[in-house]
């Protein structure tokens, strides 16, 4: 006798392959559901076209002639002599005046005088202590209480600089240590000066307006000396009066052995920069509406008309039908998203050109996982709409509670203190937005990645919750 093999095993895994074939059928043959999602793709790009236009008419861009240069500032004043290979240079900072709780004083190496090149900066700040800064980002290593007098140290050895500093230059203290890659075998090292802008900023339901106006602070120093020392080498200055308007502004005095400098603008990060990627993403925005509206649709037309009944009378399993509904309208509003925002990106780049803005490039990592992230937050919104949609029934409730989720946050964060928005906007599913950020501003709430998980966790819970009620109560 030929033994009994269940074949429940099989079945179970070719069912859910045509229960996403089934629900891709309704989905498609739908020439409204279809529309809306096409809707969703040119809302967004029209958006970003408008932004861009914008920007090209009001001259936000103009003299804006690479990506970068809205990110970081390159400002100051800074004094040096060359320094060829391994060496080192040393001071003490007497004195320190103005520029607030983080003006800068103190020593640095850097590749060149050109703007945002690699550099290692050894500061005294009035109300954070003694750093060592490297890159265009963060507030650098150290701290503690030291301020002016202090004695400070920048040791090259390769493409490594370490810092050093004391209170009588004999005693000294490790600051910390950088690499810095590419910098060349001859840099430059000296003296520096910076202090960042006085920034007011003012936030409305809607918008926010920040007012920044330059910080000048002024510092003295004296036992200055570069070793090696470069034969002949005389100090040079960038970032004097006259010189190109990016380099700062200020000047140094020598008599004897002790500097004055005196300068504005910071070196670092830009807190306060625009960025260019997640506004020309903004359209996004206004095109989930439509990505709500089609996967809000897919689940309540259905009931309805009554053909939930017919659906789960074939498919009796009904946690697996409302699965394969939201991948299937999952994946279709992420294609949708995808070519949403690089149409958005590509489109908006010749505007953005045109007014002198330099449009951020596809190949910047940064770019790319805003670009990507924005079809994923499109896909899971989908599914959060589908969701919502299974546990309301009804479609109108269904749309307007999800986009008050996703809307709402964002335009009540901007009425609201700095704090209290960061809070609202890391812990509602508008967190997911974060994955548009490219630059690190001063009102940044959550990661980019992590904010889209936020998102992804109320998707989840939903499609939990959704599933628990489907599998309970009545069809109809």
């Amino acid at each position: 006798m030929t033994p009994y093999r269940s074949t429940v095993q099989d079945e179970a895994r070719d069912g859910f392959g045509r229960l996403l074939l089934a629900e891709w059928t309704k989905l498609r043959t739908v020439p409204r559901w279809t529309l809306t999602l096409l809707a969703s793709v040119a809302l967004t790009v029209l958006v970003a076209l408008l932004t861009a236009a914008g920007a090209q008419a009001s001259g936000t861009g103009k003299g804006i002639s690479d990506p970068d240069r809205v990110q970081i500032h390159d400002l100051g004043h800074f004094t040096y002599q060359p320094l060829a290979g391994d060496g080192a240079v040393v001071a003490r900072v007497t004195s320190q005046g103005g520029g607030g709780a983080w003006a800068k004083a103190g020593l640095m190496v850097r590749g060149s005088a050109d703007r945002a090149t690699p550099y290692a900066a050894l500061m005294v700040t009035p109300g954070h202590g003694v750093r060592l800064q490297t890159g265009y980002k963060g507030d650098g290593q150290g701290g503690g209480t030291g301020t002016a007098p202090r004695w400070l140290r920048l040791v090259r050895s390769g493409t490594t600089v370490t810092g050093f500093e004391s209170a009588d230059g004999r005693d000294w203290r490790r600051v910390g240590s950088v690499t810095l890659d590419g910098l060349p075998r001859t840099a430059l090292a000296g003296l520096f000066v910076a202090a960042p802008n006085t920034a007011k900023v003012q936030r409305r339901f809607g918008g926010e307006t920040v007012d920044s106006a330059p910080s000048d602070t002024r510092a003295t120093f004296d036992h200055v000396s570069v070793s090696p020392a470069w034969p002949g080498a005389r100090w040079r200055d960038r970032g004097a009066p006259g010189g190109p308007a990016d380099q700062g502004t200020g000047g140094s005095t020598q008599e004897g052995g002790t500097f004055t400098l005196a300068g504005s603008g910071d070196i670092g990060h830009d807190a306060f920069a625009d960025d260019v990627t997640r506004v020309t993403l903004t359209g996004a925005l206004i095109g989930q509406a439509a990505i709500v509206a089609v996967a809000v649709l897919f689940m309540t037309a259905e009931h309805r008309r009554g053909m939930v009944r017919t659906t789960f009378a074939a498919s009796p399993r009904r946690g697996r039908v409302l699965a394969a509904k939201a991948v299937v309208v999952g994946v279709a509003s992420l294609a949708a998203g995808l070519v949403a925002a690089f149409g958005a990106m590509l489109l908006a780049a010749p505007l953005l050109r045109a007014g002198g803005l330099a449009p951020p490039p596809l190949s910047d990592p940064a770019v790319l996982r805003a670009v990507l992230g924005t079809a994923a937050l499109m896909g899971v919104v989908a599914v959060l709409g589908l969701a919502v949609a299974a546990i309301v029934r009804r479609s109108a409730p269904a749309i307007t509670i999800v986009l008050l989720l996703l809307l709402l946050p964002q335009i009540v964060a901007t009425g609201l203190p700095l704090s209290a928005a960061r809070w609202l906007e890391r812990v509602t599913p508008a967190a997911g937005f974060a994955v548009q950020h490219t630059v690190d501003r001063f009102d940044r709430a959550i990661g980019p990645w992590a904010g889209f998980g936020v998102l992804c966790a109320y998707a989840a819970v939903a499609m939990l919750v959704a599933t628990w009620l489907v599998r309970r109560r009545d069809a109809a």
